[in-house]
């Protein structure tokens, strides 16, 4: 579909939130005709002052014209002096599938490539054309990948998606506007109903009568049936405009293969969703894996350091490059499913060029390393910039030493509940040895199974649990004692390492300590000469 069939169709699902508003109106003067010809005049009023009730948000939705603004664009912006070689790829990208090239390039911590333009009057003026290039992204493609996905930014350019884009989310912004004031004034309804209830039943307590119970259900149901006209629409329009985002996603692919390749389009779209996978597994197990202790990365590692995790996992990163996600298509998706989009490019014709360009699109950069520190800047909170930075050893080192240590703390607590005595791991041997060490485990967390169970099997339930905690006590104080110590690793969980003579018999020891006839000899004598 052309950039104008597209704009018309724009132009018309708008337009139909105007008629629906319209309609409504003329639905709501309808009825008070009728009221004026055929109801009595205290009910026609009645009537009149509904009908204009509602008939404020429809008409509140129908003028604020005004879309709210958004916040400051994202990013750190660089200039075409700052970072040379990749103001070159773009222009030349742009000049290859034949549209303008952005007046902005911003460098992002998204896993993500996007485009924006600031068009005006509804997409008939163009306006600053911004590229966002996310990092992490960088980190993980080559620079003929990274090429193909900035061919296919720029082809959103020139199929004019982004500038059209301008009406299609007027239409959204508009019909969300309107249901959210109908929501609103039902909610105030039914505030105001349980608040007359409530006075009522508290006068009926005064005088000794039962209360009766709130009952909310039939208040602001006019507010609500009108949001669900809106809401239908709203529907029917993200449908469509969103049928057209993915004909536009495709239609983008198709530029990016002819410019960059059909191979290395392909492979980049074979990279996204394994490199968002793991990209939030970095973030959630390694960039923040020392905020709970005050720590994180070295500057320019919080998102950077992603790329140690993309090289030390690559089979599994390939793993996911051939499996690709094969969940349902949605027609409330945005984009066609990767598979169906990659599938779509490797059934075309092979056009000979392979994988050009191996090197890292990080190499793009003048200096990546100063770029990811930037980015840091403005991308984390004034919080995050002000805890210690360490780096990944050291952070992994203590950060695991402070989670052990919290996670033995329940059974410090419940050690000092039950044996009035300072809560260390002596006096917890000393409760083990004395035949108390299964009181003290009765009173740590439990699941709804182990609460419900009695005799030997709530035994066995608390088993477990207090191994674990005995562990950590342990392994705590073997950490503040320099005998033990978390190891950093990038493919796999953080690994505890223990001093010699320790591997071979602290589980023996700790099961021993937690044996139906619980004995902590084996434990005293492997953490002599003392216990703290």
């Amino acid at each position: 579909m052309g950039a104008t069939l597209r704009a018309a169709r724009a132009f018309f699902l708008l337009a139909g939130f105007y008629l629906l508003g319209l309609a409504m109106i003329a639905a709501l003067a309808g009825i008070d005709w009728a009221a004026a010809v055929w109801a009595p005049s205290s009910l026609a009023l009645k009537v009149y002052v509904v009908s204009a009730v509602l008939a404020v948000p429809i008409v509140r939705g129908m003028f604020m014209l005004r879309t709210p603004k958004g916040d400051p664009a994202p990013g750190v912006l660089v200039t075409e002096q700052q970072e040379p070689r990749l103001w070159g790829a773009v222009r030349e990208l742009a000049g290859e599938v034949g549209t303008r090239a952005p007046d902005e390039i911003r460098l992002t911590a998204d896993m993500n490539a996007a485009v924006s333009e600031d068009a005006r009057l509804l997409g008939l003026l163009g306006g600053t054309r911004r590229l966002y290039l996310g990092l992490p992204l960088m980190a993980g493609l080559t620079e003929a990948q990274l090429r193909s996905v900035l061919a296919h930014e720029t082809g959103h350019y020139a199929n004019s998606d982004t500038r059209l884009s301008a009406m299609t989310v007027r239409g959204r912004v508009q019909v969300a506007r309107t249901i959210a004031h109908f929501e609103e004034r039902a909610d105030k309804k039914v505030d105001r109903e349980r608040t007359q209830q409530e006075k009522k039943n508290a006068k009926r307590a005064a005088k000794g009568k039962a209360a009766k119970e709130v009952d909310t259900a039939g208040a602001g149901i006019t507010y609500r049936t009108m949001a669900k006209v809106y809401r239908a629409y709203g529907h029917f329009y993200l449908r469509a405009t969103l049928a057209s985002s993915r004909r536009q996603e495709l239609a983008a692919d198709l530029a990016a293969a002819r410019i960059a390749g059909r191979d290395a389009t392909a492979s980049a779209l074979r990279e996204l969703p394994a490199l968002s996978s793991a990209y939030d597994f970095y973030m959630d197990s390694y960039a923040t894996l020392g905020v709970g202790a005050g720590l994180l990365p070295l500057p320019g590692e919080v998102f950077g350091g992603v790329r140690h995790l993309l090289a030390a996992r690559a089979g599994e990163l390939e793993e996911l490059r051939r499996d690709l996600p094969t969940e349902p298509a949605s027609p409330y998706d945005s984009h066609p499913p990767v598979a169906e989009r990659v599938a779509r490019l490797e059934a075309l014709p092979d056009d000979g060029r392979g994988l050009e360009g191996t090197g890292p699109a990080l190499g793009l950069l003048a200096d990546a390393r100063a770029a990811l520190e930037a980015v840091e800047k403005v991308a984390l909170t004034p919080e995050a910039r002000r805890l210690e930075r360490v780096d990944w050893p050291e952070l992994v080192r203590r950060s695991m030493a402070v989670y052990v240590a919290q996670g033995a703390e329940p059974l410090r607590k419940a050690t000092a509940e039950v044996t009035g005595a300072k809560p260390s791991l002596d006096a917890l041997l000393n409760a083990v040895d004395l035949g108390v060490g299964w009181e003290i485990a009765d009173r740590l967390p439990k699941s709804e199974e182990a609460r419900a169970a009695t005799g030997r099997a709530a035994r066995e339930f608390a088993r477990p649990v207090l191994y674990r905690g005995l562990r950590g006590l342990v392994v705590s104080e073997l950490i503040a004692r320099g005998d033990a110590r978390f190891e950093l690793s990038w493919s796999g969980p953080a690994q505890l390492r223990l001093a010699a003579g320790y591997d071979d018999e602290l589980d023996a020891a700790l099961e021993a300590a937690v044996d139906d006839r619980p004995d902590t000899t084996r434990l005293r004598r492997l953490l002599s000469p003392a216990v703290a």
